[in-house]
């Protein structure tokens, strides 16, 4: 192969620097799945992008293979594969029931059916260059769609006014592995490697004006957190005698308890000395009188 021979060493060079950019470019998410692993939560992450890009890494090795001699690409992509399988299992193991059952459905019909039908129509249908050619044209395809996958996150960027999920370090790993493998493909004449990473450094960009843009933005979630905190924290330190009603059929006198709030709308409150002196209530009236304060963990007062 043309990139590995020292007889194109600009081509070695950069097919090696590539190797050494994606493998980063692997490892950026480990700061999010770590947090995941503390959390115990995948709180907003989405898992697309990871099934997405392992699938892609095992298309190039299926293409690099098929080619013969494609050592740069089997060795990254293999690496590839290892380190998103990772991702997607501790993503099943921290989210949430619904999260899961959607992941496994993308699995099953991307990683498994959609690779399945390809690697089968290649080896049944096509021989020789065009069984390359389909595989290459194939591969462009799925490449653009690791570089799209992150678009969701960047919509979700400009919707929150919050770069909490586009870290700037896989933005700038991925930009720089697409100029160095479009460089690699120009070289070793490739333009399968060359094409998706002219829309991968475009992407890449994009996200980090994205993150210039927004890093230092108050995040619209957190206004509206601070603006509730506000209401709270303006609010008096003082104990309050809230009165509790429900309507509900009369129940026998030695019936006892709190019972459940349905409607707190048009509740008075009232005084000690005010519940002291006031006529029995009608019997069709369970009444709870309870004394809280405005800062009791258990209790909301607006």
């Amino acid at each position: 192969m043309a990139g590995m021979s020292l007889q194109h060493p600009w081509a070695f060079a950069f097919g090696l620097l590539g190797n050494v950019i994606s493998f980063m470019t692997f490892l950026a998410p480990i700061p999010t799945f770590y947090r995941i692993y503390k959390s115990k939560s995948t709180e907003g992450f989405q898992s697309v992008p990871y099934v997405v890009a392992l699938f892609s890494a095992m298309l190039w090795i299926f293409y690099a293979l098929i080619k013969s001699n494609e050592t740069f690409l089997i060795t990254i992509n293999a690496a590839g594969c290892v380190i998103e399988t990772i991702y997607v299992v501790m993503y099943f193991v921290y989210a949430p029931k619904k999260a899961k059952l959607f992941t496994a459905k993308i699995m099953v019909l991307l990683n498994g059916g959609v690779f399945g039908v390809i690697l089968l129509l290649t080896l049944l249908l096509f021989k020789g260059s065009k069984r390359v050619v389909l595989l290459g044209w194939i591969c462009v395809g799925f490449s653009v769609s690791v570089f799209v996958a992150p678009l969701s996150i960047m919509r979700r960027v400009i919707q929150t006014k919050s770069v909490e999920y586009m870290p700037f370090s896989l933005s700038l790993s991925l930009t720089l592995s697409a100029v160095v493998w479009f460089l690699y493909g120009l070289l070793i004449k490739d333009k399968y490697v060359a094409l998706p990473n002219i829309l991968g450094f475009t992407f890449g960009v994009v996200q980090m004006v994205l993150y210039v843009l927004y890093m230092n933005k108050t995040p619209v979630a957190a206004t509206a957190e601070g603006k509730d905190a506000g209401k709270l924290s303006s609010a008096a330190d003082e104990h309050v005698l809230v009165n509790i009603a429900k309507l509900s059929p009369a129940l026998p006198e030695r019936s006892s308890g709190v019972h459940p709030v349905t409607q707190m709308a048009g509740v008075p409150v009232r005084s000690c000395a005010a519940e002291a002196t006031a006529p029995a209530m009608l019997p069709n009236r369970d009444v709870v009188d309870v004394f809280v304060s405005r800062h009791s963990p258990a209790v909301h007062v607006a």
